[in-house]
């Protein structure tokens, strides 16, 4: 028996997708911004701030230097990352925003 696709808003599919990043890309998953001041304030959606720590979901094989050097990935899928505030593109990830950013703009891992 086949299955059927799944059917969003106007009959579109929604299959999971799959996004492999190139070169020295990486996929981030950003982490959930602070709802609470640490004085309880809740904050609405329009005063947080955009988060800048994420989780790797993603790694492209690397790039090479002037000289044609393979330069190594440094981060791996599972890490938790800090990147640049205003770094690579956001892309939409089974209607999750995302980043894709290069390895130089990540900034630390964090443990």
């Amino acid at each position: 028996m086949k299955k059927k696709p799944l059917q969003g808003k106007g009959g579109q599919n929604m299959a999971k997708q799959t996004i492999v990043p190139l070169f020295d890309n990486v996929l981030i998953k950003p982490l959930q911004a602070e709802e609470r001041l640490p004085s309880g304030i809740l904050l609405p959606d329009s005063a947080k701030e955009k988060p800048q720590i994420g989780q790797v979901m993603a790694v492209g094989a690397g790039a090479t230097d002037d000289k044609g050097n393979q330069v190594k990935m440094i981060v791996k899928v599972g890490d938790k990352v800090m990147y640049k505030k205003w770094g690579g593109n956001e892309v939409k990830v089974n209607a999750e925003e995302w980043m894709i950013v290069e390895q130089k703009d990540i900034l630390a891992i964090v443990e």
